[in-house]
């Protein structure tokens, strides 16, 4: 029998996708802290686990909350480019046949790791995990010392940071650095043999699902797979595959996605989020060949693991202009999501996340466009099961150098591998108004760049639609992203309310120093999202400089602002809208909500504009 599982019992998970029955443990909470300006730590071997005269550890750091935050305990938003963190681990090694992992959620921006004293592991991109395996340096008795040194050079344009700022303060719409550790560790044992991941791409007109699952490493012989779907208590597949290689491809009959009339009880989408259960059992039919060999009646293969997953049965797409969930149109309301929080960065607790995606819904919202950020999967698995649709960001580099192109390729292909199952992503966002490609129309290697990150975005997964460059200099795209800061709703009826959007010509005049297009660049009907729009200011605090794209001194004229602009970007064309911006965020005081998430309006007057029927 598979094991007991369910998507509502992995709330709070680090890897909500992958979850094995036995206990994980985490490993938040205080840890030995030291900065290391210098950066002397690896001559002066920091990572031994030895006796000093002066111990370098000499600060307690709250993990995973970064250095520059309140949550941490250091607070200290100064260029700190070197950081080492200590913790000791009260496990012994494991059985046979078994390993001990740790893994890491995020660290900004390189990390190695020792246990013991053991060089272990080494990782570079501060926006996707990555995992190391502890067995072969664990001691035979005692406390294992696991040792991270991270670095985060805060003046590197060329390295992936966001909306994280080089300057020593944050200015215009630039945050407080999030440096070092900043999502969960957390260690788990498992089989020699293990999946490592799991894919899922549903493909619900032909009634199937594709999943793509990863080993530890290459099987010695072939290995069978069994996968269990399930909703609820219904059985909606059940198949076993062979598994030759350390990644298989297999496709898995849904007989019930057969039944049209029935759909509605079985799809995912913002109003009825169901999700699928599923169970994959990794076995061993033991020799192909040989003595001992036994096919007979009443064999049953070697379990040798099994984990619990689950997926959303939808798809996405587009077709003369509209955007398209479940092969219907679908008007996107979405706002644009920094993932910041005041007292802990770019960091979150699992109430914290899930209090967003659910406020978000609240709203009257059924999307977000994660802004410049690779969000924590415990926030995709709220969106997921609360019916969120997601825009997933690469955060930005800031030069366009080699590095440059280094760094974005591997990381945003590793984001895309790992969170390519998660239903709630509708559409994949390589760039961002041109950062780290400031002159496309001018330097061919930049749009070369640009194209490129596309094109491999779409190789990777072709099922949902990808954005090249979104906001503006538009090349190939699934969807063109227009961003326009007018205050002016009229303007905005002018703009979007036209003909020539669903007529294949992109005609109306976009404000701006900037081309919507680059040469060659043709509107072929696909969707046109005003995907940043809005930003005005209420009440901003005395004294105090902020950002915004206007300033509203009373409730009635925010209200009043807000409304106008909502009501011309529904009574459009356009596929749907990006509101910016969802809270406060430190001087970019622009939100729907402040920093601690109240709602500026009240809720139900807020739920009732941004849920006004889209008509053209």
């Amino acid at each position: 029998m598979p094991l007991s599982f369910s998507h509502v019992d992995v709330a709070g998970h680090p890897r909500p996708q992958l979850v094995r029955e036995v206990d994980w443990h985490d490993l938040s909470g205080s840890w030995d802290f030291a900065y290391d300006d210098a950066d002397r730590g690896r001559d002066e071997r920091w990572m031994a686990p030895v006796a000093r005269a002066e111990d370098p550890f000499t600060r307690t750091i709250e993990v995973p909350f970064p250095p520059e935050s309140p949550a941490s305990g250091i607070h200290d938003t100064g260029f700190h480019p070197v950081l080492w963190y200590r913790r000791a681990l009260d496990v012994s090694r494991p059985g046979p046949g078994r390993r001990l992992l740790a893994h890491f959620g995020a660290v900004d921006y390189r990390a190695e790791v020792w246990l013991n004293g053991q060089h272990l592991a080494s990782h570079e991109g501060g926006h996707t995990g990555f995992t190391c395996d502890l067995t072969p340096a664990l001691a035979e008795e005692g406390p294992q010392v696991l040792v991270v040194r991270a670095e985060d050079q805060p003046k590197d344009a060329s390295q992936p940071r966001g909306k994280q700022d080089w300057r020593p303060e944050p200015h215009t719409i630039w945050y407080h650095r999030t440096s070092g550790i900043w999502q969960p560790v957390w260690l788990e044992t498992v089989p020699e043999q293990h999946l490592t991941r799991l894919h899922w791409t549903p493909q619900v007109a032909h009634a199937r699902v594709q999943c793509v699952l990863q080993l530890g490493r290459w099987p010695e012989r072939p290995l069978h797979a069994t996968v269990h779907l399930r909703l609820g208590e219904r059985t909606l597949a059940h198949q076993r595959v062979r598994v030759e290689e350390q990644q298989t491809a297999f496709d898995i009959a849904v007989p019930a996605l057969r039944h049209g009339q029935d759909l509605g009880d079985l799809l995912w989408s913002p109003d009825d989020p169901h999700l699928v259960d599923a169970t994959v059992t990794l076995t061993d039919p033991g020799p192909e060949d040989g003595p001992g060999r036994d096919d007979g009646p009443g064999r049953e293969d070697t379990v040798v693991d099994e984990v619990g997953s689950y997926l959303g049965l939808r798809e996405v797409g587009w077709s003369d202009g509209i955007f398209l969930l479940n092969h219907k149109p679908c008007f996107l309301r979405m706002a644009l999501q920094q993932g910041y929080w005041p007292e802990s960065h770019l960091a979150a607790t699992h109430e914290d996340l899930r209090r967003d995606a659910e406020l978000a819904k609240r709203l009257g919202l059924n999307g977000l466009r994660i802004h410049q950020k690779i969000e924590d999967p415990r926030f995709l698995y709220w969106a997921d099961r609360y019916g969120l649709m997601l825009w997933e960001e690469m955060p930005s580099a800031y030069a366009f150098t080699t590095p440059t192109v280094e760094r974005v390729t591997a990381e945003w292909t590793r984001a895309l591998l790992r969170d390519a199952g998660h239903p709630s992503i509708v559409a994949w966002v390589p760039v961002n108004e041109s950062w780290s490609v400031p002159n496309p129309s001018l330097v061919p290697a930049q749009r070369h760049f640009m194209d490129a990150l596309y094109h491999l975005t779409k190789a990777l997964d072709p099922s949902r639609p990808a954005v090249s460059n979104d906001g503006w200099e538009i090349s190939g795209s699934d969807i063109w992203g227009v961003h326009d800061y007018t205050q002016h709703a009229p303007t905005l009826t002018q703009r979007y309310h036209h003909p020539a959007l669903r007529q294949g010509e992109f005609t109306t005049p976009w404000p701006g120093a900037r081309r919507l297009t680059l040469d060659g660049a043709r509107h072929q009907g696909q969707p046109v999202v005003l995907s940043e729009f809005g930003g005005a200011t209420l009440e901003p605090p005395q004294g105090e400089s902020v950002f915004g794209y206007d300033t509203l001194t009373t409730t009635e004229a925010f209200t009043e602002r807000l409304t106008a602009l909502v009501t011309a970007a529904t009574r459009s064309h356009l596929a749907g809208y990006c509101y910016t911006q969802f809270t406060d965020t430190l001087q970019e005081t622009n939100g729907l909500l402040t920093p601690d998430r109240t709602p500026k309006i009240p809720l139900d007057r807020l739920h009732a504009i941004l849920t006004q029927p889209h008509t053209e």
